[in-house]
């Protein structure tokens, strides 16, 4: 055969038409048309569906015009162990073999010096065989390119390997969720399947939370997509956790692997090596991600050696089964996709090795928060540089413990594990805000029977349940838990939860304005602490006299204590307990004028906040900012802090900071003179505030909701301004949140005629009201009004009693200083 016959069909290529529209990836497909550029070599790695062969098709035919040799596609999917990858080549190219001599020889031969790009698909199949093939290639043909997509890399010189990412997912709240590839691809197939499909306001958000489910995999949302020919998105999002039953009629003409997801992930189980398997069926027990010292600790053993735990699981890495996700705390955090996850599950339940290594991720977690717990509590007290990178660690495996606890619970029956387990974490969850799930799992687990639980543990279960309730503003729930641990505690002699339990009592006195229990609590947790020396609850304890004082209008000395707080703070490096007696310092700061010493406090507090979790300080000083803002008629970055702060508590299942935020963005939209807003803002603020277990409205309130109202009432008439709050008021809390936040509008106000009445805010004063407040700001007594008024003096009393109840006052003082400050603004 001449050389001329053997290379005839070295022109032109054979790449497939794209069956449907190529969607998203345009980012991608620019980076790796520029990567071909300088890489002889490129290897496109991911799981399979990721997406790998369809994104190497597109690159490959933006790339065909700079290729006069062709862009030619070898698929070697359906090869098995043991086939030779020249003939498939020496196919795809049209280059036959010469007598006595190696096909090998021609093809490269053939090849020569020719600018042409090799498609190699799925090389996973034949791994050794490509890897060979391209180290020869790279040796004597130096114009030509190789792509190749596998689950693994080759591992030849002058490779580079590019990782396959999922599509891009929602951003979440306030971004365009049609923005994401995942959605855009989920709607374009939805729409090819179904006739009439749309995205809409309605299912927007299950579509965006299926596309997050399925991870962002084009094969999975593809898949999903097709089912909306029979079923709504809601639907299909309902059924997503049997994803592998669900997600299981796929294109008939496609490869068998490629027709179902479990068919595709079995393809990449069945080609590991057992130990491969071993291990990432055991790495199923973890939930979100872990550590390279996690896995040594929980999946070593029966016929896996700790020592091996790295080397294998460099190799599931390497077939893109397990990622490398992120340096966290200076160590690697692995992950799985959810979809590998869940099928690592099934193999790992049907090994019959589930329960003794759900057990060990468990008494590992444990074992993790019992380290954090006494590096924060030993002596020498550690620094923060100590402290910090496990906290880090720790927000990083949330899902981790949560797992662990819903085990111990549903699975094996021991909720006095699953109670250490979160009370050796109560700082960090009082501190982070985690004060959702925290709740309903202490409720279902201190519904055990008292006799099963070691009392110590009951204890400190009781006082850190009385802790997140009063974080989420249910006096009523934190007051039963911690009295019920009080009583335990004295029962039983444990000052350790005693403490604490104390202290939250005081908060809920403080708050129901009752100020003699509440000294007497805080003086009583102050003894508690100091038969237990711990110093770090003694500056929480501080930092609460400090508002117990500023509650009652003692400035100085609710400053030294702050003061006293920060001192023990410093000498502790705490950067939990620093910011609270900063933020203290602050408040005392605005309550004497001086904004630019309250916006310095925060900050400092805010700067001391940046690498930990600690939501609800930093909730607080971005608030505070906020109102500093606002205050100084600097409106745009009054919004921003503020819109930040309600976006930071609406995760944490704080109600009552929800209101209050949402009461302050009612300020600011008053100041930008968007009177509507600010009435229905007001209005769910005070909705929300009325639906908490136990609400007690707190000082001024009222007085702060009129300040609100009055303007609006005289730009739009009381009648709309009554509608308006209304309107505020039939919101759900997650409504209000979307309607503050800006996310949604509510309908037009409608017209008034025709309506029923609507009842007025229960903090407007009547005219005679606001008449005898202006009587009470020039000092006259009930008689002198009474006179003044020509009425009863037991009505004016009543009318004086009414103001004070509707403004949230105390005294005549209040409500002078109040109409004064009115009238001057």
């Amino acid at each position: 055969m001449t050389q001329e016959t053997a290379h005839a069909s070295l022109t032109g290529g054979n790449l497939p038409l794209e069956p449907n529209g190529f969607v998203g990836r345009e980012a991608d497909v620019e980076e790796l048309a520029d990567l071909l550029g300088v890489a002889r070599v490129v290897t496109l790695c991911g799981a399979g569906g990721i997406g790998k062969s369809r994104l190497a098709i597109r690159v490959a035919t933006q790339l065909a015009e700079e290729f006069p040799g062709g862009v030619w596609l070898v698929e070697l999917a359906d090869a098995v162990p043991g086939d030779l990858i020249e003939p498939r080549v020496a196919a795809v190219l049209g280059v036959k073999a010469e007598p006595s001599r190696a096909l090998a020889d021609t093809l490269i031969d053939a090849l020569g010096e020719r600018r042409l790009l090799l498609v190699m698909d799925n090389c996973e199949s034949l791994i050794e065989e490509s890897a060979r093939f391209c180290r020869a290639v790279l040796t004597v043909c130096p114009d030509v390119r190789v792509l190749t997509t596998s689950r693994e890399p080759l591992r030849v010189a002058g490779e580079t390997v590019w990782r396959v990412p999922p599509l891009s997912l929602p951003r979440g709240e306030g971004h365009d969720a049609g923005a994401s590839e995942a959605v855009r691809l989920f709607v374009d197939r939805a729409t090819a399947a179904s006739r009439g499909f749309a995205m809409t306001e309605q299912n927007a958000a299950d579509i965006a939370g299926l596309c997050e489910a399925l991870d962002g995999m084009p094969l999975a949302i593809e898949l999903a997509a097709a089912l909306c020919r029979v079923l709504t998105v809601e639907q299909i999002n309902a059924r997503i956790r049997d994803r592998f039953r669900l997600l299981s009629a796929g294109d008939r003409t496609a490869p068998a692997r490629q027709r179902t997801l479990r068919a595709t992930v079995d393809w990449s189980y069945q080609l590991l090596n057992e130990t491969e398997r071993i291990l990432l069926r055991r790495l199923a027990v973890f939930t979100g991600g872990w550590t390279l010292d996690m896995a040594e600790q929980v999946c070593a053993g029966n016929a896996l050696w700790a020592e091996d735990v790295l080397g294998v699981l460099c190799d599931l890495v390497d077939k893109s089964l397990v990622l490398a996700d992120a340096e966290v705390a200076g160590e690697t955090r692995y992950r799985m996709l959810e979809t590998i996850r869940e099928y690592a599950a099934e193999q790992l339940e049907a090994s019959g090795e589930e329960p003794e290594f759900r057990r060990l991720h468990r008494d590992h977690m444990i074992e993790l928060a019992a380290r954090i717990h006494q590096t924060i509590v030993r002596r020498p007290r550690p620094t923060w540089a100590e402290i910090c990178p496990m906290l880090v660690m720790l927000d990083e495996l949330q899902a981790n413990v949560w797992a662990a606890v819903r085990w111990s619970v549903e699975a094996a029956s021991d909720p006095e594990s699953a109670l250490r387990l979160l009370v050796l974490l109560r700082w960090p969850i009082i501190a982070g805000g985690r004060f959702t799930p925290t709740d309903k799992w202490l409720d279902r687990l201190l519904d055990t029977a008292p006799e099963e639980l070691a009392p110590y543990v009951r204890g400190d279960a009781l006082a850190l349940r009385g802790q997140v309730a009063f974080g989420q503003g249910d006096p009523d729930t934190a007051q039963i838990a911690c009295t019920a641990a009080v009583e335990l505690c004295r029962e039983t002699g444990l000052p350790g939860p005693l403490s604490g339990a104390l202290a939250i009592l005081a908060w809920v006195a403080i708050y129901q304005r009752r100020p003699e229990r509440a000294r007497s609590l805080l003086d009583e947790a102050l003894e508690a602490v100091h038969t237990i020396d711990d110093p770090w609850h003694e500056t929480v304890i501080r930092s609460m006299e400090g508002t117990f004082a500023l509650s009652e209008g003692r400035a100085k000395e609710s400053q030294r204590s702050f003061e006293a707080a920060l001192a023990i703070a410093h000498e502790l490096d705490n950067h939990w307990a620093a910011p609270v007696a900063l933020i203290g310092l602050a408040q005392v700061a605005w309550l004497r004028g001086d904004l630019a010493e309250a916006r310095a406090h925060y900050e400092r507090a805010l700067d001391m906040l940046q690498d930990i979790t600690a939501h609800w300080q930093s909730i607080t000083c971005l608030s505070g900012l906020g109102r500093i803002a606002l205050a100084q008629g600097d409106l745009v970055t009054a919004r921003a802090r503020l819109i930040e702060s309600l976006r930071l508590c609406t995760g944490t299942g704080q109600r009552l900071g929800v209101a209050r935020r949402i009461e302050t963005l009612a300020q600011l939209a008053l100041a930008e003179e968007d009177d509507r807003r600010a009435v229905r803002l007001a209005g769910a603020s005070a909705a929300i505030r009325s639906a908490m277990s136990g609400a007690v409205l707190p000082p001024g309130f009222g007085a702060r909701m009129e300040e609100l109202l009055q303007p609006a009432r005289v730009r739009l008439g009381d009648a709309l301004v009554a509608q308006l709050w209304a309107h505020g008021q039939e919101m759900s809390q997650e409504q209000a949140v979307r309607y503050a936040l800006q996310l949604d509008e509510p309908c037009e106000t409608p017209v008034l005629l025709g309506r029923p009445p609507v009842v007025a805010p229960l903090t407007t004063l009547t005219c005679r009201e606001a008449e005898i407040a202006e009587l009470i700001a020039r000092g006259m007594s009930n008689r002198a009004i009474a006179d003044e008024l020509v009425i009863s003096p037991a009505t004016a009393a009543r009318h004086v009693a009414n103001i004070l109840a509707k403004l949230g006052f105390s005294s005549r003082t209040q409500v002078a200083t109040w109409v004064v400050e009115q009238n001057r603004s």
